[in-house]
């Protein structure tokens, strides 16, 4: 459909929109923007090669620890000069609680992909007209993260020199991180910011947030990003600051999506699922 501008009797100017004619279809910008029901097989596949490419970009980026270990130093200093800086004293403190600290190990390690996972499926399922629109500003958000691991090396505070952090992981010997114990070869160790735990968790959040019906799973929704923030400040992976890397990077995921479908993701409508038609039944034979 094309616009046209009308004035109404009240003398505003409103934009109507026009049929297009028949034979006519839209052109390709207008069909990829239209919300429209996603295709499975396709969404399985493109969330399978776009978390393997961000996996091997990342794991990619040479760990240049000398820098990492410089900008590790330069963003303590800025949070001490800030009087932010209290990571050190929420590490030892958690940790003194065993349970909490094995706890938080296990969230860090899993929840980071299952809760991401879940809400993806929960839109497609859900909410099929916003889907592809909030799909993409969970991989925007990541796309730009790999762009800032490129550029900005830094080490997470477990491994500074002298910074008197505990690697919790190691210490309760815990499976958690790719960064620490046995699979810390698999996984880029100088890449804390931004922090995509935070990126990802807030994307979560605000999903559930604005289009979840029942208000407890919305306070549940809010409450997520905020304990990850907690975990991964307590476990001695990353910074206050990596956490507010990961907030602009989502800042730039929803404007890529806001550019490209006009709305925010949660303003776009609805789709309504397909009425079946029910079968006519077969009329008995009329007798003479």
């Amino acid at each position: 459909m094309g616009e046209t501008t009308v004035t109404t009797l009240e003398g505003r100017e409103e934009a109507v929109p026009q049929p297009v004619a028949a034979g006519t279809r839209p052109g390709l910008l207008s069909r990829l923007r239209a919300p429209r029901r996603p295709r499975l097989w396709f969404e399985i596949l493109l969330i399978a090669v776009s978390y393997w490419t961000y996996s091997l970009i990342r794991n990619a980026v040479p760990e240049q620890k000398a820098e990492a270990l410089r900008n590790a130093d330069w963003i303590w200093r800025v949070e001490n000069d800030l009087g932010i800086a209290v990571e050190q004293s929420v590490n030892h403190a958690v940790n003194s609680v065993t349970w909490l600290i094995v706890g938080m190990n296990y969230y860090y390690a899993t929840l980071h992909f299952v809760v991401t996972l879940g809400v993806l499926v929960w839109l497609y399922r859900s909410h099929p007209g916003r889907y592809a629109a909030t799909r993409m500003v969970l991989f925007a958000t990541t796309g730009v993260a790999l762009v800032g691991y490129y550029l900005y090396p830094l080490a997470p505070p477990r491994l500074m020199n002298g910074g008197d952090f505990i690697d919790t992981v190691l210490v309760h010997q815990t499976w958690g991180s790719m960064a620490s114990g046995d699979l810390k070869n698999m996984s880029n160790q100088y890449a804390a910011m931004p922090s995509m735990h935070i990126g990802w968790s807030l994307w979560c959040g605000l999903t559930i947030f604005a289009l979840a019906s029942v208000p407890w799973v919305k306070v549940l929704g809010l409450l997520y990003p905020a304990a990850t923030l907690v975990v991964i400040v307590a476990t001695a992976n990353h910074f206050w600051l990596d956490a507010v890397g990961g907030m602009i990077c989502l800042a730039f995921g929803f404007t890529v999506a806001r550019l490209w479908y006009g709305a925010l993701p949660y303003r776009l409508p609805q789709l309504v699922p397909p009425v079946k038609q029910p079968r006519p039944r077969p009329q008995p034979a009329s007798r003479r």
